[in-house]
């Protein structure tokens, strides 16, 4: 491919990602002919192009230009790993990406599609490469992962860089091994997922006791109520 995607620069720069103080999405501004929103991060929104198809950019706010670098030098350390997406180069304000077709786990869950273990195997292996070429993989959640013909591509690497174990994957892991099969290409609606994350948001806060055991029984009785 080149760098054939200098063709999407002028358009580009008619976007503007624009962050907020208090770490909320990302708000987008302005428009270009073909320039299509595939994502929106805290730091970054994710576009495509029409007339380069095959990439996807990583536009950074101005406040988080500075970890562009950073992260090149981590899809440097990944390069040659079939489980996360190409850096082909970057410009002043993005990263150049290959772009990654097919739902997140999270849009398995809302559209009914199952997820079988193989995507559940591919991710741990990514994870032991992570740790090989002396990274951490931090921050693998439900919309990290994408599933393209029954295997994983993890995304979003900006988090390798940093310390300490979240468990977000870890955790995950444990509810598919413990109820998934009860959920199985069932739909799960949006707003159950968004009650269990604020749950789990709150496992280990201040004057809450929930735990990951009692929060899958809260979601396994969730399951059986509302999902289709």
């Amino acid at each position: 491919m080149n760098e054939d995607w200098k063709q999407a620069q002028e358009a580009l720069r008619q976007m503007t990602v624009t962050g907020s103080e208090t770490n909320e999405p990302v708000v987008i501004s302005g428009y270009a002919d073909g320039v299509r929103c595939v994502g929106i991060g805290t730091d970054a929104a994710v576009f495509t192009y029409d007339q380069t198809p095959g990439y996807a950019f990583k536009v950074f706010t101005e406040q988080a230009k500075d970890k562009i670098p950073v992260e090149l030098s981590v899809y440097e350390r990944l390069k040659g790993s079939p489980f996360f997406p190409t850096c082909y180069g970057h410009d002043a304000n993005y990263l150049v990406l290959s772009y990654e077709a097919g739902p997140t786990l999270q849009d398995c869950l809302l559209q009914g599609i199952e997820v079988p273990k193989q995507v559940i195997t591919d991710v741990e292996a990514a994870r032991k490469y992570v740790r090989g070429v002396g990274l951490n993989p931090r921050d693998i959640h439900l919309k990290n992962v994408i599933m393209q013909n029954g295997r994983a591509k993890v995304i979003d690497v900006s988090e390798y860089v940093h310390e300490g174990d979240d468990r977000r994957w870890d955790h995950l892991v444990w509810a598919y091994e413990q109820f998934y099969d009860r959920i199985a290409g069932k739909t799960i609606p949006s707003w159950v997922l968004d009650t269990i994350k604020n749950w789990y948001a709150r496992i280990g806060t201040m004057n809450n006791t929930l735990n990951v055991e009692e929060l899958a029984k809260r979601a396994g009785d969730l399951f059986s109520k509302y999902m289709k």
